[in-house]
């Protein structure tokens, strides 16, 4: 499994209709993706930070790339319109699970 994490700082205008399209558009739209298994959303807590991590999970790397494309470890993913709405490009890292066990 591979976590995808998406994170973006939103202009404060903008924070809580682009935080509803994530929630009901962003979200939603990933479903039908071959690979996908979750997701999460989070916002920082704090005031004054527009923070939003997009925390997905993928079956595997070959997941991940169908969705993101070939430069799927260093390219963000967002859909038209989404980028007016940010104060920067959004940042993408990635994880793998780490073995408590062993």
């Amino acid at each position: 499994m591979i976590v995808r994490v998406w994170e973006a700082e939103v202009q404060p205008r903008r924070a809580e209709e682009f935080w509803a399209r994530l929630v009901g558009e962003a979200v939603p739209g990933l479903a039908g993706v071959d690979g996908f298994l979750g997701a999460e959303l989070w916002r920082g807590v704090t005031e004054g930070d527009h923070r939003v991590l997009m925390v997905t999970r993928w079956r595997d790397e070959a997941a991940v790339r169908a969705y993101a494309g070939p430069m799927w470890r260093i390219r963000p993913v967002w859909a038209e319109g989404e980028f007016e709405a940010l104060e920067h490009p959004p940042r993408v890292s990635h994880f793998t699970p780490l073995d408590a066990a062993g």
